[in-house]
C-alpha cells in the first residue's frame, strides 16, 4: 500500500471511530486497550472490558 492510501485508510478509520463515538458515546482508553490486547497475547482470555459512556467521565 502506499503512502497517500495508507494516508487515507487511517483518515477514514478515524473519522468511521469519531462517527461511532457521537453515535453511542462509548470509549476505552489507549491504557486499557493496551492492558486487554496484552492479557490476550499472554494467552489470558478475559470477558471483554466494560465500554464507558461519556457521560460518566469525572468532570473538572
Amino acid at each position: 500500500m502506499n503512502r497517500n492510501r495508507k494516508r487515507q485508510k487511517f483518515r477514514q478509520d478515524a473519522l468511521a471511530a469519531w462517527e461511532e463515538y457521537q453515535a453511542t458515546g462509548l470509549y476505552v482508553t489507549a491504557a486499557e486497550a493496551d492492558e486487554l490486547l496484552a492479557k490476550l497475547q499472554a494467552g489470558q482470555f478475559s470477558t471483554p472490558m466494560k465500554m464507558l459512556s461519556h457521560s460518566s467521565q469525572k468532570k473538572a
